[in-house]
């Protein structure tokens, strides 16, 4: 393990050289112990030769992992069992990587990115949430970059849901940033969740960091959501990695005046899906997945009509049925409005609702909007 950690720390070898050299050589001790002239031939920087022929990380390497596991983390290895299966799969995977938390149980779980605007909109960060906490509650480990805006709301709502989340980071596991993240990032551990970055400790936000960072959120995840997006917005160039890795690509409609809704509007012109709900993003998973989380489907009558949408079931709490009168199949109704038409405290409403989400009667929707399932 420390050759691989000392590999990752020698500067100039970046996941593209790594792959290379352990190609050439068979192993990160494979590359150490080779000749000038054979690592001359790869065209590799002449400090970094210097630097792998002096072995001159090798001390520090096992003083990293030593400082990682104080942190409470670990780090897994490209040739470990441990190492998640689908970031194995993409063009030169990291070969290290800094993880903190219930990583295996997050792995485990099928992955799906909650990504966008760090300068989003109180539609954005509602979708957000909204869809990380419907996902996270039925099974899906949401993914998402940790950045301020849609990111961090991601977050919350997957805890929100009770599920898991994965924070991957353009930093060292000790240099959190935004710095305000940092108790976001001890709440995401404490509650079942993990931090995940390729860089060694101590590295800073610097931007070129960045990118690779967005590599490691498309090929941990199963299918990619945009949420807000820009025209120059780094989630595009997620997107597009996740496209170059066969992943899934989805997004939330937006306003078409706001700059915010430029780039998920362009995806979706381009071929993504249009994601208005949870049941929208769990349809793109592989099959056996999607049919393990999605309700089986209401037969229809001769009529052409389900045979129970528009009957109450006999199982509705009192506010659950006041909720469901209300509630109409064909015009999404604000939770203002549903507020004054039940008569219900809001406390009780937002209780109703979540029972009737539960039991798969109603529609959640961007903005609070609110109708029954079909």
């Amino acid at each position: 393990m420390i050759s691989w950690i000392s590999l990752n720390m020698t500067p100039g070898v970046g996941p593209r050289a790594a792959t290379k050299l352990i190609e050439r050589f068979g192993s990160p001790e494979g590359v150490f112990a080779a000749r000038r002239g054979e690592l001359e031939s790869l065209r590799i920087r002449p400090e970094t030769i210097e630097s792998i022929m002096k072995r001159e990380f090798e001390t520090a390497a096992a003083a990293e992992l030593e400082r990682v596991k104080a942190l409470g983390g670990d780090i897994l290895i490209l040739d470990d069992g441990s190492y998640p299966p689908m970031l194995r799969e993409i063009a030169d995977p990291p070969i290290t990587l800094y993880v903190k938390g219930d990583w295996q149980a997050c792995f485990e779980q099928p992955c799906v990115a909650v990504i966008g605007s760090r300068m989003c909109s109180t539609y954005g960060q509602n979708a957000s949430e909204m869809l990380a906490r419907d996902l996270a509650s039925r099974g899906i480990c949401v993914v998402s970059g940790l950045a301020r805006g849609i990111d961090s709301a991601a977050h919350r709502g997957a805890m929100a849901g009770g599920g898991r989340t994965v924070a991957v980071i353009g930093t060292g596991l000790d240099s959190i940033y935004p710095k305000e993240n940092a108790k976001l990032v001890d709440e995401i551990v404490a509650s079942g969740g993990a931090v995940v970055s390729q860089f060694p400790l101590g590295t800073p936000p610097i931007k070129e960091n960045f990118p690779y960072r967005n590599r490691i959120i498309s090929g941990l995840s199963m299918g990619v959501l945009v949420v807000e997006a820009s025209e120059r917005s780094g989630s595009l160039i997620t997107a597009r990695l996740a496209t170059e890795q066969g992943r899934e690509v989805m997004a939330v409609p937006g306003n078409i005046t706001s700059r915010n809704s430029f780039g998920t509007n362009y995806l979706i012109k381009a071929g993504a899906k249009l994601v208005q709900q949870w049941q929208d993003v769990v349809a793109e998973l592989p099959a056996d997945i999607a049919a393990s989380i999605l309700p089986p489907k209401i037969d229809k009558t001769e009529s052409g009509k389900a045979d129970q949408p528009a009957l109450a079931p006999a199982d509705l709490s009192t506010g659950e049925r006041k909720v469901w009168d209300v509630l109409s199949t064909d015009e999404p109704i604000h939770i203002d409005v549903l507020l004054e038409a039940t008569g219900l405290a809001f406390g009780d409403l937002n209780a109703a609702l979540v029972g009737l989400d539960l039991k798969d009667l109603i529609r959640v929707l961007p903005g609070k909007h609110y109708s029954k399932r079909l």
